[in-house]
């Protein structure tokens, strides 16, 4: 979703940009990775380096293994990174060893968490990189707080945003809400899949509880991502789940998720993406979380920070379910769409 829209500007900008695609094979389930690239039209990666899944360690350092030779060959001008996955930081590494100059999209993001690998893969990637491409003001702030320089900073916008309004339209075409019968604003969708929600039995138990509590006020459609669905096995939650009005539904492509969340009353979500997408839609969302690096869906969007205790959930999503009349919300400066023409236009002047 964050590569589409930049792949799109290069490649209309041909006599200025040839892209590369190097797909690290981090995400490595090939249905739903061919999905995404297909109704995203990203063109096929040109490297595929075929990582998979193994621990932080493993998994950090075989990407770092596979892609260096690629970076020699290819010699490039500028290494995009996207992010905050172990593939930014290990890509961002190889580049910073080598001398290759490094932009990182998405910079500046802090949830002020080091138990969580994405805000390692944060930090260090802005240390290292030539170039920070960021979503909002908030992040340039973090960063000059972090002693970054001012002339590497570069206020850009939000790509996710480019991607959601460039495929709202044709995400109408999906008949994924119509599959399941559902009647736009009549129902909640929910993501949920960080290891500290779902790995810890006693905090997992605690949000299904919640979570079936409010899906006895409104169904509550959850596509359920495979770690996630294990541990509700594992951890002897099926029965409970299937009791309730929860509708478990393998994870959608794309297209298809986008017609799911952008008809919904409620979203509530331990993602990072979503917190954004529902704010530039001005869709409710709930973060089941303690803390969030996407302060600005807060302070000017849809977006609440729950944290994981149960009533406070339930408290907070029967106030948006009884109240028909939304708290008033503003899109964030530059989530318009046209972030990837500005990332562009700072390659070339940087270049």
């Amino acid at each position: 979703m964050k590569i589409a829209p930049i792949v799109r500007e290069m490649r209309r900008r041909g006599g200025e940009f040839l892209p590369l695609i190097v797909h690290t094979g981090q995400h490595y389930d090939e249905a739903m990775s061919d999905s995404f690239f297909r109704d995203l039209g990203i063109p096929k990666p040109d490297f595929h380096l075929e990582v998979g899944s193994h621990s932080h360690a493993v998994q950090t350092a075989k990407i770092m293994m596979a892609f260096e030779p690629v970076v020699l060959a290819e010699k490039p001008d500028w290494v995009l990174v996207v992010g905050d996955v172990n593939s930014t930081i290990a890509c961002a590494l190889v580049c910073a060893k080598l001398g290759v100059k490094v932009a990182h999209v998405e910079a500046g993001l802090r949830s002020r968490d080091q138990t969580m690998p994405e805000e390692i893969n944060r930090i260090l990637t802005d240390a290292i990189s030539d170039l920070l491409l960021t979503t909002s003001e908030d992040a340039d702030e973090n960063l000059k707080q972090e002693g970054i320089t001012g002339d590497k900073i570069k206020f850009v916008g939000n790509v996710m945003i480019d991607s959601l309004f460039y495929n709202l339209e044709k995400s109408r075409a999906s008949k994924a809400r119509g599959n399941l019968g559902l009647t736009a604003k009549d129902y909640a969708v929910l993501t949920l899949h960080r290891p500290s929600n779902v790995d810890e039995k006693d905090i997992f138990s605690g949000l299904l509880d919640a979570l079936i509590e409010i899906s006895e006020k409104i169904p509550v459609i959850f596509p359920v991502h495979p770690r996630t669905r294990g541990n509700i096995e594992k951890f002897g939650f099926a029965e409970k789940v299937e009791n309730s009005n929860i509708k478990l539904i393998e994870p959608l492509g794309y297209l298809d998720f986008m017609n799911l969340y952008s008809g919904a009353k409620l979203v509530l979500t331990d993602s990072g993406g979503l917190q954004e997408e529902t704010t530039a839609l001005g869709i409710p969302c709930l973060t089941l979380r303690e803390n969030t690096e996407r302060p600005i869906t807060i302070e000017l969007g849809t977006n609440q920070l729950v944290g994981v205790e149960k009533e406070k959930i339930k408290q907070a999503a029967f106030e948006i379910l009884e109240n028909s009349e939304q708290k008033a919300a503003r899109i964030p400066p530059l989530w318009d769409g046209r972030a990837a023409e500005r990332i562009c236009e700072t390659l070339l002047e940087k270049n």
